[in-house]
């Protein structure tokens, strides 16, 4: 059997192989080229937030150092992971621990600084939130379109309502229609504080009054009110008219004569109640007099009453009564 040739092998790439035109050099020297960052555990996840704003606090202090636990590594990376999503659900997933561990770590001794990091990274979810609802508001949201039970294509909806609020709340002097800007969830917990502080600032304030009123007597209560009734009464002079007033002067002076010389109307035969007293006695024994003079008669076909007699028999009926 006749063998084949051997097949003939390509040419070698002489050193001279230059690159593809496309490929380009980088324009600055190796030295001087950014280094790509990596992450050392594949599992975590970078930051969105930039790491200028997350909050720089002090790791709540751990009596046992656990690598499963609360440590200085994963307070930092559940701040961080807080700040991006602003859940603490969210948060806790992130760093594989639980909500109640999170909130347990919160109420420790020496967590004042991580309580404040916690509000802080909360803050900073609550932008992103605002960012994502503007960002719906402005692009709307993609809505898939059914058709006989199959999904046949997708339609984009912008809620007019969304847009709306945060016109409203972004620029309320243009676009509230005259009327105040609506308190948000901090505007009402900040009115709620505030009518709290004020209710006990009157509560205060109406104690400090009853115990000042408990500790005065009874004389230095009417000297008050005595003072109060003088005060008023010359304001109500002080108003007055000169007319009025010399006409009031000339009243209290003819008072203070009477009650110097022990006037009583009672003992005056000239005082209007004396006389018309009198005339109403002599008028009565006038008209009484008349009265007995004239007698009426009674009207005709008038008789006096009598009692109706009684009946032979019972007023009730029964079915063994004669005749019935």
């Amino acid at each position: 059997m006749a063998t084949l040739p051997p097949l003939p092998t390509p040419p070698a790439k002489p050193f001279s192989y230059s690159a593809p035109a496309c490929h380009t050099a980088h324009p600055l020297p190796k030295a001087e080229r950014p280094l790509m960052t990596r992450r050392t555990d594949p599992r975590t996840t970078r930051s969105i937030v930039p790491r200028g704003e997350l909050p720089d606090f002090t790791p709540v202090p751990r009596k046992c150092h656990r690598h499963d636990g609360w440590t200085v590594e994963r307070q930092h990376a559940f701040i961080e992971a807080l700040a991006d999503t602003g859940s603490v659900n969210a948060a806790c997933k992130a760093v594989d621990m639980t909500t109640v561990g999170a909130y347990y770590l919160r109420r420790q001794p020496g967590a004042e600084s991580f309580r404040k990091a916690w509000q802080t990274a909360i803050d900073l979810g609550v932008q992103k939130i605002e960012d994502v609802a503007m960002d719906r508001a402005l692009n709307g949201v993609e809505v898939p379109v059914y058709s006989y039970g199959q999904l046949v294509g997708k339609r984009t909806v912008v809620n007019d309502r969304l847009l709306m609020f945060m016109l409203r709340n972004r620029a309320p002097e243009r676009f509230a229609e005259g009327k105040p800007k609506a308190l948000n969830a901090i505007g009402k917990m900040d009115q709620k504080r505030l009518k709290k502080k004020w209710r006990a600032e009157w509560e205060a304030q109406q104690r400090a009054a009853q115990e000042k009123l408990d500790s005065k007597d009874d004389d230095a209560i009417l000297e008050d009110i005595a003072a109060k009734l003088k005060a008023q009464h010359t304001h109500w002079l002080a108003a007055m008219s000169p007319r009025t007033r010399a006409a009031w002067d000339a009243f209290k002076a003819c008072e203070a004569e009477d009650e110097a010389a022990g006037y009583q109307w009672q003992h005056d035969p000239e005082h209007p109640f004396n006389i018309e007293g009198n005339a109403g006695e002599n008028a009565g024994d006038a008209n009484s007099e008349e009265d007995d003079e004239t007698l009426s008669l009674p009207p005709p076909g008038w008789s006096k009453w009598q009692p109706p007699e009684p009946e032979e028999h019972d007023s009730v009926r029964r079915l063994k009564d004669d005749r019935w």
